[in-house]
């Protein structure tokens, strides 16, 4: 597969886990990202997840999983294509440009994130407030980050919802409020009055930086 990617002109860089592939993800900003779902520190998925918190580089699952659950369950995650092993190579450079034409003019995100005295890095998953470690829980943190990624927009209630928890949570508003109330009263100068994580009453929330 290498052979025929570079062949085609493009480089390709690998990594063998979860964990590195974010980290290249995030220093190399690479065009597309090819994902195989069986990674030896994580399932692929998580992978999807973390990585559609901070950035919409198109990915491409090659998975000997071919059953209609785990495809969808990919495509859900937020991968923009799923292809079944074994494949034919011609399919999947043609599945790749159409990808890049699709993605082409997108501009690139950035993992760090700052906004008043605090910054999140959402590659190595960290927050701080005037430069001092905050501990976020990983519903927290993977709120937040859901928040940040759509800066200055509305996100439903339902689509945080399943976001963060999963499609089976949709339901479940009362987990929003909560959690809400725990990132205001770690991230807010004042959680009563907050200027960054903002209720829009009867739809969902906005982050304003």
């Amino acid at each position: 597969m290498r052979i025929a990617l570079e062949s085609e002109g493009w480089r390709v860089f690998e990594s063998e886990t979860l964990q590195r592939g974010l980290i290249e993800a995030g220093t190399r900003k690479p065009d597309l990202i090819i994902l195989d779902l069986g990674l030896p520190d994580g399932d692929g998925l998580n992978y999807i997840q973390d990585l559609r918190q901070w950035s919409a580089i198109p990915i491409i699952v090659l998975s000997a999983r071919n059953n209609e659950e785990d495809k969808v369950a990919a495509l859900d995650a937020g991968a923009d294509d799923y292809l079944s092993k074994p494949f034919g190579i011609s399919e999947l450079l043609a599945r790749v440009r159409v990808a890049l034409r699709r993605h082409s003019g997108a501009s690139q995100e950035s993992p760090l994130v700052n906004f008043a005295d605090i910054s999140v890095d959402l590659i190595n998953r960290q927050v701080t407030r005037a430069d001092e470690n905050l501990h976020l829980t990983p519903i927290e943190f993977r709120l937040l980050a859901a928040l940040l990624a759509n800066a200055g927009k509305v996100i439903t209630q339902r689509q945080l919802l399943n976001q963060v928890w999963g499609p089976n949570y949709v339901e479940h508003s009362h987990y929003l409020r909560i959690y809400m109330g725990h990132l205001r009263q770690k991230l807010e100068a004042d959680p009563t009055r907050p200027k960054h994580l903002l209720t829009e009453t009867g739809v969902g929330y906005r982050f304003i930086p």
